[in-house]
C-alpha cells in the first residue's frame, strides 16, 4: 500500500481507500472479514455516509469497532452528511445532529473528517462556520471537507468556515474523467473543452484540497466498464497492462486514477474481499506516461 498526504492536516492515509456504501447487505460476519481485509491490505482509510443503508451501513461498522476498540488509532474515518430525504440541509442544527447520530452509530468518540455530501444551495456559510467550529472545538470533528462541489461553491463556503476544507470527493474513472478532458481540451471548440465542473482538479491541487474518486470503475449511472462489451479497445488495453503487470484488471483501473500527480485518494467500493485485495495492488503498479495516455485514449477520449 501506498500512502498520501490529505491536505496539511492527515499524514500518511492509504491511497486506497474502503467505501462503506454498501456494507448494509452484509451481516456481522462479513463485515468483520471485509474490514480486516483492508486493514491486512494497508487501507487504514474508511469511507462512510449518514445516509448508507439508511443508517445500517454505520451501524455495522460500529459493532465492529465496539468488538475492536485497540484498532481505532490505527483507521482513519469518516462520514458525511446534509442529504435528508427530497433535500439538502447545511443548517448548523442538522449539521451537528447527524454528526452526533453518526457517532453513536459507530461507537466513536470522534470522526477524523466530515464532508458535507451534497451543494445546499440554501446554505449560510456563516451557519456552516458556526456549526465546523463547534465540533472542532469539543473534539468531535477533526478534520472537514466537501463531496461533489464546485471551486465557487468551495469559496463561498470559505467566507464563514476559518477550519481548513482538506478533500472534496467527486466522482473519477477512465471513463468518467471530465475534469481531466476538459483541462486536455483547452482552447477548443469541441464538446470535451466545456468545463462543467469549473476547473476542479486545478484548483484542488492548487488549493492542497485531496480529491477522492468515488465509483472508480463506473461509467454513467448505473454501468462498470470493466469486462463490458461497450468498451472493447479499452478493456483490451488494460488487460494486456494487468498481465504485464501481474494483476487484475481492477488494479490497473484503480492505478490509473492513482499516477495523476494531483495524488488522488480511490474510493474503493466493493464488499467482496478477494477484490478488494485485488484492488490494492494497484498501489504496485506504476504506469508509464505512455500507459497512462494510452488507457485514456482507448476509453473513447481523443487528444487535440
Amino acid at each position: 500500500m501506498k500512502y498520501i498526504k490529505i491536505g496539511n492536516n492527515i499524514e500518511n492515509a492509504s491511497a486506497i481507500a474502503l467505501g462503506c456504501m454498501r456494507i448494509h447487505a452484509l451481516d456481522n460476519a462479513q463485515v468483520e472479514n471485509l474490514i480486516m481485509t483492508a486493514l491486512d491490505n494497508g487501507i487504514n482509510f474508511f469511507d462512510h455516509a449518514d445516509i448508507y443503508g439508511k443508517g445500517k451501513s454505520e451501524e455495522l461498522f460500529g459493532e465492529f469497532m465496539a468488538n475492536h476498540k485497540d484498532l481505532r488509532d490505527k483507521m482513519i474515518i469518516q462520514t458525511k452528511c446534509a442529504i435528508r430525504p427530497g433535500y439538502y440541509d447545511f443548517s448548523k442544527e442538522h449539521i451537528i445532529e447527524s454528526v452526533e447520530t453518526s457517532l453513536k452509530r459507530m461507537n466513536l468518540d470522534y470522526i477524523d473528517v466530515l464532508l458535507l455530501h451534497r451543494p445546499d444551495t440554501l446554505m449560510e456559510p456563516e451557519e456552516v462556520g458556526e456549526a465546523f467550529e463547534e465540533l472542532y472545538k469539543s473534539g468531535k470533528v477533526k478534520n472537514f471537507g466537501v463531496s461533489n462541489h464546485n471551486m465557487m461553491q468551495i469559496e463561498l463556503l470559505k467566507t464563514g468556515v476559518n477550519v481548513p476544507l482538506v478533500i472534496n470527493q467527486l466522482q473519477l474513472s477512465i471513463v468518467n474523467a471530465g475534469m481531466i478532458t476538459s483541462g486536455i481540451n483547452v482552447n477548443m471548440e469541441n464538446k470535451e473543452s466545456v468545463m462543467h465542473d469549473g476547473f476542479l482538479l486545478e484548483y484542488s491541487r492548487l488549493k492542497n484540497m485531496t480529491i477522492q474518486a468515488w465509483s472508480p470503475f463506473r461509467y454513467g449511472k448505473a454501468g462498470v466498464f470493466l469486462d463490458n462489451p461497450d468498451y472493447p479497445e479499452l478493456n483490451a488495453e488494460i488487460d494486456r497492462l494487468a498481465e504485464k503487470y501481474g494483476v487484475k484488471n481492477t488494479a490497473i483501473a484503480a492505478a490509473w486514477i492513482l499516477r495523476h500527480p494531483a495524488k488522488i485518494q480511490v474510493i474503493a467500493g466493493t464488499t467482496n474481499k478477494e477484490r478488494l485485495s485485488d484492488i490494492c495492488k494497484a498501489t504496485d503498479v506504476d504506469l508509464t506516461r505512455q500507459e497512462w495516455y494510452s488507457i485514456y485514449r482507448s476509453a473513447g477520449h481523443h487528444l487535440p
